[in-house]
């Protein structure tokens, strides 16, 4: 029985008249929750894993979801735990002489900022460029806030607490998206030394700025007005700068626009794109937008708001082999990745939805006989599509989806 049979529900079961059969429940896995899944005569059935566990468990796994990369302990080297105690005995002490010489709901409003953006860190993997470049706005916006504060004496501390909130999301994005950023120039594990020289470039010219700020201050700017007037131009400036660093830098990950832009390329050129050719058409603005030459995918809607159980079943059949589930509707693609997929996983699945694009476009045909044919045109061009992705350098032992939602199979279920 070929695939296009099983997924009309042909073969030994529709011999003996047998009814379509529910599909079996999954696990989806999104912001760090985790939903069993089932359909129920028709209806959907979902239950949050975690309710079933007792209090003091559910408070411990917010805390390590919270304040502990994904994955922990797995996902670290020895030595993460000391290293982070200490670092939190740091920080605290510091804390403590710090508020014995500043304005407590002011400052406390920058670290209420840092802790809500510190949940956002796998959006932050995902899309670096674009979280470095709103992290130096909200640091603009922020020190807008803070000049104007003065002219508003009744709800100073309101406002510049307000500012220092904007700021304090703006620290926790700048430093999270450091290392993805330096670790896209460096080679040969020279990542220290790189990390080293930019930071000692930042101080140098940050000095320098500081140099000049004061001399702008005692002048121009010594009222404020002249900061009024000066400060939008320097937040000019300051924006485009960041923009056009982040357009400089060839991030060699696979996420949903640049895995759609690599697989556009090929199906466009026959060719395969290196970062550094990729990073000045990245849309640093927009990063979600869909690119129709590389399906039109939407990745990580939760299954059961896309998909019938019946159509389930059928697509578990067409790609019995993958890691991923994927259905055209609406002239665009949806895709949902198994929680283990990788990066080779989500290329397969986009050069799946491209090609079936590609042949509805030219007219070949539509619905389940073009999915079916574009995944075996998928089978064939892989292994060569796949070797040329690594050999212009990108890294596909991951994708980076932004904690979008994934599915996993019970044990007992398992494909």
């Amino acid at each position: 029985m070929n695939i296009l049979e099983r997924m009309r529900g042909g073969g030994d079961r529709a011999a003996v008249g047998e009814g379509p059969r529910e599909p079996e429940p999954w696990v989806e896995i999104s912001e760090s929750v985790s939903r069993l899944c089932s359909f129920d005569a028709g209806r959907v059935s979902v239950k949050v894993i975690q309710n079933s566990r007792p209090i003091h468990d559910k408070m411990i796994d917010s805390f390590l979801n919270k304040f502990f990369p994904s994955g922990y302990p797995y996902s670290v080297n020895e030595g993460y735990l000391t290293y982070t105690k200490f670092r939190a005995l740091q920080h605290f002490s510091s804390a403590m002489l710090h508020v014995l010489s500043t304005q407590i709901l002011k400052d406390g409003m920058q670290h209420a900022g840092k802790l809500i953006c510190s949940g956002m860190g796998a959006r932050m993997d995902s899309e670096p460029k674009s979280w470095r470049i709103l992290a130096d706005v909200l640091y603009d916006f922020g020190t807008a806030l803070e000049v104007i504060s003065p002219l508003c004496p009744q709800l100073f501390l309101e406002v510049a607490g307000f500012g220092n909130f904007a700021k304090g999301m703006a620290v926790v994005a700048a430093r999270a998206t450091r290392l993805p950023i330096y670790s896209s120039f460096a080679k040969e594990g020279n990542l220290s030394d790189l990390f080293a020289k930019g930071e000692a470039i930042s101080t140098l010219f940050n000095v320098m700025g500081i140099g000049a700020g004061i001399g702008l201050a005692s002048t121009m700017c010594s009222t404020t007005q002249g900061k009024l007037i000066a400060g939008p131009l320097l937040s000019v400036v300051h924006i485009y700068g960041v923009v056009q660093e982040m357009r400089a830098t060839p991030v060699n990950t696979l996420n949903p626009q640049r895995t759609a832009m690599i697989v556009a390329d090929f199906i466009k050129s026959g060719k395969v794109s290196s970062p550094a050719e990729l990073r000045y058409r990245e849309d640093l603005l927009f990063p979600n937008r869909l690119i129709e030459e590389a399906g039109s995918v939407k990745i990580g809607q939760p299954v059961r708001r896309v998909f019938s159980p019946q159509r389930i079943e059928q697509l578990k059949a067409t790609f019995s082999k993958e890691k991923f589930l994927l259905s055209r509707k609406d002239n665009s693609a949806y895709m949902v990745l198994e929680q283990s997929a990788t990066g080779e996983d989500a290329l397969r699945g986009w050069l799946v939805a491209a090609f079936a694009s590609e042949m509805e476009r030219s007219g070949v045909g539509s619905g389940d006989t073009v999915l079916n044919e574009a995944y075996g045109r998928m089978v064939d061009v892989f292994p060569m599509f796949v070797a040329e992705v690594r050999s212009r350098g990108w890294y596909t032992d991951q994708f980076l989806d932004g904690n979008r939602s994934r599915i996993a199979y019970p044990k007992s279920h398992q494909r």
